[in-house]
C-alpha cells in the first residue's frame, strides 16, 4: 500500500479489518488444542487462502496469525523455541496473499500471564515479552502494530510502549469490553483510552468482548477521542448448537448495521472478530 493507515485516515476516511482467524482456522479443520500459529508452518496454504478471502471480501487490512505468539503462550504448547520463525511465516504468509493490495495488521495478544500484583509477572518482564514479539513482527514487513483483546491497562501499555520503542510503525490497542463496559479486569473504555494515548498508541478502541451493543457502548464511552477509534466486533455470543456446532447469532446484516453507529462515535478502524467471516467483512465493505 502506497500510503500509511495514519495518513488514511487523517485525511478522514476509514479503513475495514478483517474478520474472525481462528473461526476460519477451526471451520477448515484446526484440531482443539492446537496453538493457531503452529499452521504457520504446517499449513501456509490454508493461511494465505484465508487471507485472500479476506482480501476479496473487502478487507483493507490483513492480520497475521500471530495472536499468540508471544514466548510465554508459545511456551505453553512447547513452541517457544520457534518464537521468530512462527512470527515471521505469520507475516510473510500475510504479505503474499495480498501482494500489495492490502495493509498487514502484526497481531499481538495478551500473554496469558497476570501481572503483579494480581500474579507473578512483572511489567518489566511484560515488556520484554513484547518487544521480542514486535521486533520479529516489524522485521518481517507488518505494516502497523495490533495489539489485541486487551483486558489489563498495565500490560496493554506495556505492549504499546515496545512497539513505540522497537518499531516505527503505527499502533492499534483493541479492549475486549463487556455489557457493562468494563473489561474482565473492570477497566473503564475511558481510562483505558487516556493511557494507551499517553502510552503512543495511534489508534485505540474495542474489539472481540460482547458484541455490537458492547462495541458501541465503549465507544461512547471514548466519545471525543484525540485518535482515531477502532471497533473489531463478534459476531454476538457463541452459544452451543445440538451438533456440538458452535453457534454466533449476529448476522452480516445485522453487524454493518452497526457501522454508522460506530461512524459516529469516531471508529475509522472498522471490522469484525470472534466468529465473523468473510460475509460479515463483505456487508461492511458494502457501506464504503
Amino acid at each position: 500500500m502506497e500510503k500509511s493507515i495514519l495518513d488514511v485516515l487523517a485525511s478522514g476516511d476509514w479503513v475495514i479489518g478483517d474478520g474472525g482467524l481462528g473461526t476460519m482456522l477451526q471451520a477448515a479443520g484446526l484440531p482443539a488444542g492446537t496453538l493457531p500459529e503452529q499452521w504457520n508452518a504446517d499449513r501456509p496454504e490454508i493461511l494465505k487462502t484465508v487471507h485472500r478471502t479476506y482480501l476479496e471480501a473487502g478487507a483493507q487490512i490483513i492480520t497475521t496469525n500471530t495472536f499468540g505468539g508471544n514466548r510465554p503462550r508459545l511456551n505453553d504448547a512447547g513452541l517457544a523455541d520457534r518464537l521468530v520463525e512462527l512470527n515471521r511465516l505469520g507475516v510473510e504468509l500475510a504479505v503474499e496473499a495480498v501482494e500489495g493490495c492490502a495493509w498487514i495488521g502484526g497481531s499481538v495478544g495478551p500473554t496469558g500471564q497476570m501481572l503483579q500484583p494480581y500474579g507473578t509477572l512483572s511489567v518489566e518482564e511484560a515488556e520484554a515479552i513484547y518487544a521480542e514479539q514486535v521486533v520479529v513482527l516489524a522485521e518481517a514487513g507488518a505494516d502497523i502494530i495490533l495489539v489485541e483483546t486487551q483486558h489489563d491497562i498495565e500490560e496493554a501499555t506495556a505492549a504499546i510502549r515496545m512497539a513505540k520503542a522497537h518499531t516505527d510503525l503505527p499502533i492499534s490497542c483493541g479492549f475486549a469490553f463487556n455489557a457493562k463496559g468494563r473489561t474482565m479486569m473492570g477497566l473503564k473504555p475511558e481510562v483505558a483510552l487516556a493511557r494507551c494515548i499517553e502510552a503512543g498508541a495511534d489508534i485505540v478502541g474495542a474489539n472481540c468482548g460482547d458484541g455490537p451493543a458492547a462495541i458501541a457502548a465503549a465507544l461512547e464511552a471514548m466519545a471525543g477521542a484525540a485518535v482515531p477509534l477502532l471497533a473489531q466486533s463478534n459476531a454476538g455470543i457463541p452459544a452451543v448448537g445440538e451438533d456440538s456446532q458452535t453457534i454466533w447469532d449476529v448476522t452480516p446484516e445485522q453487524m454493518a448495521a452497526h457501522v454508522q453507529q460506530f461512524l459516529a462515535l469516531g471508529a475509522r478502524f472498522i471490522g469484525g472478530c470472534c466468529g465473523t467471516g468473510p460475509a460479515h467483512i463483505a456487508a461492511i465493505a458494502a457501506l464504503k
